[in-house]
């Protein structure tokens, strides 16, 4: 029989490789999609494919696991089919075929994590707050893809990169077929419906203020590559800066345990939003100074790592029983999936009408939406009744 040591790392080595994926995608499939001559809106439209997906996917793919029971099934199945359909990037370089292989790779593979969430949240039970020290792992693979890239792409051609995320694709249906099964507890929320839940005013304001921050960080995960790379930065310094931004990012979810004790997840939150605002500002007007985009990486210790782990928190606490796959589902289709979209998607004529620094500062503005709203809803009076 497994011990809990045993599941540990097997879901630690899921969330290894799917992270690993996201830090081939994210920093270089802009690049690759310019080698074959696309242009920004057509790269903008592309990008965007993978966060319209995770609008779609996880809520049909978060009901099914639900309402069978049989939530690793799902996980394996999606993990599968999403192997499969990425082998449809070595045979086509045309938009129309380039947007079809990545919206059926994108519905598979953006149906694991939330159910893995909950998986994970389930399995830690009474030590939620130790989330992220599992999840740092997703980092890690993160670093080794973009820093390992980042050099390696400076001494070869852009096209090895398809067969690199074929590689992660194998890691991750290996490790979704590790994943343990965990029980799911009843609750007294159990017959209620999910509405009941989402509507809650303070779920609303949850739910649309991480929605503004994806949106906020739409043009990050579209244009910043290439943003660096025309001024003058080699590959292998992009790899670098994202790579910083990682390395703080787990750092952050080490200390998470200790910063939910200490400020609770509202709080944590509200600090979050406001890091956002300042990052994206600084890489909007001072990508030429080196040290000026070394604090923004360090930012993002703050702008996703401490985010993340506050709003996954804080979601499990509202859905619990077996509404925890609907609630991890909804939190990555309504935030991740439509606000990485609309972010992707108005990143592209942004940048061709206006520039990057004005881009930049429209996400920092986005994000200061966002803080005002976590403020006017929540406000500091409640963080402890909300943690």
């Amino acid at each position: 029989m497994s011990t809990p040591k045993n599941y540990y790392w097997r879901i630690a080595g899921f969330y290894f490789f799917y992270y690993a994926f996201v830090g081939m995608f994210a920093p270089y499939w802009s690049l690759y999609l310019k080698s074959i001559h696309f242009d920004a809106i057509e790269i903008a439209i592309l990008l965007s494919v993978q966060p319209v997906m995770r609008m779609i996917a996880p809520n049909i793919w978060g009901w099914l696991a639900d309402h069978t029971g049989k939530r690793l099934m799902v996980v394996k199945i999606a993990a599968t089919m999403s192997a499969v359909c990425y082998l449809g990037v070595f045979a086509t370089t045309s938009f129309w075929g380039m947007l079809l292989v990545l919206g059926l790779m994108s519905f598979f593979w953006s149906a694991s994590m939330p159910l893995v969430e909950a998986t994970t949240l389930t399995y830690l039970g009474k030590h939620s707050a130790r989330y992220g020290r599992i999840r740092s792992w997703g980092s890690i693979g993160f670093i080794a893809s973009v820093v390992g890239l980042g050099y390696a792409l400076d001494y070869m051609a852009i096209a090895w990169l398809l067969w690199v995320g074929a590689v992660i694709e194998i890691g991750i249906l290996l490790f979704a077929r590790q994943i343990p099964p965990t029980e799911v507890l009843a609750h007294h929320t159990d017959r209620q419906p999910v509405k009941q839940i989402v509507m809650q005013p303070r779920v609303i304001a949850l739910f649309s203020a991480c929605f503004l921050m994806s949106v906020a960080h739409g043009p990050y995960y579209t244009f910043y590559s290439i943003y660096l790379v025309e001024h003058g930065y080699a590959k292998s310094a992009v790899g670098g800066l994202w790579a910083l931004g990682v390395i703080c990012e787990i750092g952050v979810f080490f200390l998470m345990p200790w910063l939910v004790r200490r400020f609770g997840f509202t709080r944590i939150l509200l600090i979050s939003f406001s890091a956002a605002i300042v990052r994206f500002m600084l890489i909007g007007w001072g990508v030429d100074y080196l040290i000026l985009l070394l604090i923004a990486q360090v930012l993002h210790a703050a702008t996703f790592g401490a985010y993340h782990a506050a709003s996954v928190g804080l979601v499990h606490e509202f859905f619990q029983g077996r509404h925890q796959s609907k609630g991890q589902a909804l939190l990555g289709s309504l935030t991740y999936g439509a606000g990485g979209m609309l972010g992707g998607l108005a990143s592209g004529p942004i940048w061709q009408q206006y520039g990057a620094s004005v881009l930049y500062s429209c996400s920092a503005g986005v994000a200061l939406l966002g803080l005002l709203l976590i403020l006017w809803k929540w406000g500091m009076a409640s963080t402890q009744q909300a943690t």
